[in-house]
């Protein structure tokens, strides 16, 4: 069963947006943490934003002042709102979730991955 499903990648001009959007299955009862993670070619995976469930916010120092990451708790959802996209922003980008469902512990479920392209 897939946990979480991404949506809302694509290909871009450099200074445009793009929003991200996860939803999270609602097998997963309880959720810690949410977040998005980018890996480009050739690179590790990082970080790019997060949020816990008491709504605080991280972000990479590489994005912060253009994107927000927001969580909708009656939509069971996690967005990833882009502005003003640079080329260094190209990577497959992943929704990540630290919950636990009533089978399971408490374990970081995955997405399968969005593409995001941004051209010069």
């Amino acid at each position: 069963q897939m946990q979480l499903a991404e949506s809302g990648g694509g290909l871009v001009q450099a200074g445009g947006s793009l929003r991200l959007s996860c939803v999270v299955s609602r097998s997963i009862i309880n959720i810690n943490n949410m977040g998005w993670h980018r890996q480009a070619p050739g690179k590790q995976r990082e970080l790019v934003a997060g949020i816990t469930s008491a709504g605080s916010t991280v972000y990479a120092d590489s994005v912060k002042g253009r994107f927000t990451i927001s969580a909708d708790n009656v939509k069971n959802t996690v967005d990833l709102q882009m502005n003003n996209l640079e080329p260094e922003d190209t990577a497959v980008y992943y929704c990540s979730v630290v919950g636990r469902t009533l089978r399971s512990g408490w374990q970081n479920y995955w997405g399968q991955g969005t593409q995001v392209t941004v051209s010069s």
